[in-house]
């Protein structure tokens, strides 16, 4: 199912049906299982570099991903590390973007 998100793009928040049922995190949350699931309202994952360029350099690529899906994550770095909080702010929870996004930034990482 990992390959099958990878695959899909992000639809627009007006067409978002509301936020995902618990049942449906749980499913989803096995195509990241580096990410840890918060308050069932958001994901976040730490990576981890060895310097602030690498950091950067990171920022940059999900940046331009995020753009290009249209589905924006909030971004903590600094030496070494970039955090990432993914959720769908117009449903107030978490939507099936977020883990498209999630197996994206994934795979930037590998």
């Amino acid at each position: 199912m990992k390959e099958e998100l990878a695959k899909k793009r992000c639809l627009p928040c007006d067409e978002a049906k509301g936020h995902l049922m618990a049942e449906e995190m749980a499913m989803l949350m096995k195509n990241v299982p580096e990410w840890k699931l918060e308050e069932f309202h958001h994901i976040t994952r730490v990576f981890h570099f060895k310097n602030f360029a690498e950091a950067f350099v990171f920022v940059n690529k999900v940046g331009a991903l995020a753009d290009s899906e249209g589905h924006h994550p909030d971004i903590e770095f600094g030496w070494g590390y970039v955090k990432i909080k993914l959720t769908t702010h117009a449903v107030d929870g978490l939507t099936e973007n977020d883990f498209i996004v999630a197996t994206k930034i994934d795979l930037l990482r590998h």
